[in-house]
């Protein structure tokens, strides 16, 4: 399966009353870059990231989000939704990100990375949009995107080949781990089956489900 990049975006500083971080800073507004650019290992060269905290990290090194549900939202809400907009670093056509596998890996111009958990919505993010039940309808929706771990270090620009390379066999979606975190707590068992995912998705679901810590 072959997607592409339609576009590589990158954060600059907004300083706002919603904004997350303590200094009232945060890098959700994302705009898309005229040349490739470096993702490595902790992050995208040149990307703001305001509250460290909650993003940021090897884990959550990328966030990528599709087109086609930013085409959902535009037609929902009645407005334009630039790339980057989601506060993306990718901006993906053709791939089924919600459907992506967790620890599936895409090849991506020089980059190989590989998806590990799903986006939490919060409440920055329905602060910039300036929809205030945006949290609840973006879980709705569960469509959250893509945090990606980079493995391979290098250049991504637009228009790039997103190929996916490897499909772990437990076959545990980033849409199911969304869904089992926020409406459908049934699904929570599953998660234990996804090796690839981050440690402290796996024993939120441990907590969750009463089982003693792993």
């Amino acid at each position: 399966m072959t997607g592409r990049v339609a576009s590589v975006n990158v954060g600059i500083v907004t300083e706002a009353a919603w904004a997350g971080d303590a200094s009232g800073r945060s890098g959700i507004d994302k705009r898309p870059a005229d040349a490739p650019v470096l993702f490595r290992v902790d992050g995208v060269a040149g990307d703001f990231i305001g509250e460290r905290t909650h993003h940021g990290g090897p884990d959550k090194a990328v966030y990528a989000y599709a087109g086609e549900d930013a085409a959902w939202w535009e037609a929902d809400l009645g407005r334009t939704i630039r790339p980057g907009g989601f506060g993306e670093n990718l901006t993906t056509y053709a791939v089924d990100v919600t459907g992506a596998v967790i620890g599936e890996q895409w090849a991506v111009g020089e980059v190989l990375l590989q998806v590990t958990m799903p986006r939490t919505p919060c409440t920055t993010f329905a602060g910039f949009w300036g929809v205030p039940d945006l949290i609840k309808r973006f879980t709705a929706r569960a469509t959250p995107g893509a945090y990606l771990r980079v493995v391979r270090e290098g250049a991504v620009g637009a228009g790039d080949p997103i190929e996916i390379v490897h499909r772990p066999a437990h076959g545990v979606t980033l849409g199911e781990v969304f869904r089992a975190l926020s409406l459908e707590p049934a699904l929570l068992p599953r998660l234990l089956a996804a090796d690839d995912l981050p440690e402290p998705i796996r024993e939120k679901a441990r907590r969750r489900l009463g089982e003693p810590a792993g």
